[in-house]
């Protein structure tokens, strides 16, 4: 590649990079005069490269957005962090695009780069290996989360329509003033003030198949961050079973057991464990679809705890104390 050549690309590359760029900067980064800058910058505006003159002291040159994209300068570690960032996505279900979007931008940005770089690449990607399963598709379409951003940004009503669990719960024509986008266990969630039943609400954008910002704007309220708002919502949601149990501990000691989109920790308001002893209580509240698994749950807590209800729930934790005292003696496991 000839000298000239490869400059221009240079100062291509030393524009994506982002900011202003000040004529003797580039100068100095060249190893050239500033009309020799001036002149490789009317190079890349006759490539339809959209660089914008900016005048005044700390004037100079930047990139601004056209109507094509230029050719795409990458360092070595910055094609290894998106070619990473792709595989990444597409395994924990992140990656919000349909199809096999994200697949073929893998590729073209592998095609474009030179030969020694790609088979470098090539040999990570290869020999990468996850200790996790795949998550499932849940990746919302471009066509949803983009207005849905675009409306939780500028702080604009947003229409929807959406389609509950099970295909109720919720189904139908909604306008909600949007809090935040939350991304949590490979799912997108939109947290907000639903307007058509007067309360907040959390949505999945898998489950929303159309979207549109409307005019007007709204003041998000103060309070909990959209990620607290999701987590709670989760570990509220309406199952079969309501639990609750008093464990003993501060509630920052049982979170770090107990994530926050499975239980909701409050400290008690009688610390007494009713039989005397002083220490800190905390209630801990679980929803949950069945109550197989939480003795096993609370066992790994290492704590004590009181369970308040259900009863069935007394119940398992007092078989699984039985076959515990049984593994412990070596007794055979009862039938």
């Amino acid at each position: 590649m000839s000298r000239p050549v490869s400059r221009v690309l240079t100062l291509l590359e030393l524009l994506q990079s982002g900011g202003v760029r000040t004529v003797a900067e580039l100068a100095g980064r060249l190893g050239v005069g500033e009309r020799t800058v001036r002149r490789y910058v009317d190079h890349l505006v006759d490539l339809d490269v959209p660089v914008e003159s900016v005048r005044g002291r700390y004037g100079g040159y930047r990139l601004a957005p056209g109507h094509r994209m230029p050719p795409l300068m990458l360092t070595d570690d910055e094609a290894l962090a998106v070619l990473l960032g792709l595989v990444a996505g597409r395994r924990t279900g992140i990656t919000a695009a349909a199809g096999t979007a994200g697949e073929t931008a893998a590729a073209k940005v592998r095609r474009m780069l030179p030969e020694r770089l790609r088979h470098r690449l090539d040999a990570v990607l290869d020999s990468l290996t996850f200790t996790t399963a795949p998550a499932g598709s849940a990746a919302p379409e471009a066509a949803v989360l983009l207005p849905v951003a675009d409306a939780v940004r500028h702080h604009r009503p947003l229409a929807i329509r959406y389609t509950g669990s099970g295909g109720s719960g919720g189904s139908g024509e909604r306008t909600v003033y949007p809090y935040g986008l939350v991304a949590h266990a490979g799912r997108w969630y939109v947290t907000g003030r639903d307007l058509s039943v007067g309360a907040d609400r959390t949505f999945r954008l898998d489950r929303i198949h159309g979207a549109r910002v409307l005019p007007g704007t709204f003041e998000p309220p103060p309070g909990p961050g959209p990620a607290e708002r999701v987590l709670t919502t989760l570990a509220t949601a309406p199952y079969r079973h309501e639990v609750t149990v008093r464990v003993r501990g501060t509630a920052e000691e049982i979170r770090a057991r107990l994530p926050r989109s499975v239980a909701v920790v409050a400290a008690a308001d009688d610390e007494s464990d009713g039989e005397g002893e002083g220490g800190g209580w905390c209630r801990v509240e679980i929803r949950a679809k069945r109550l197989d698994w939480l003795p096993g749950l609370l066992a790994s807590l290492d704590r004590p705890f009181v369970v308040e209800r259900p009863d069935e729930l007394r119940g398992l934790v007092a078989d699984l104390a039985n076959r515990l005292m049984d593994a412990a003696r070596g007794t055979p496991p009862r039938d």
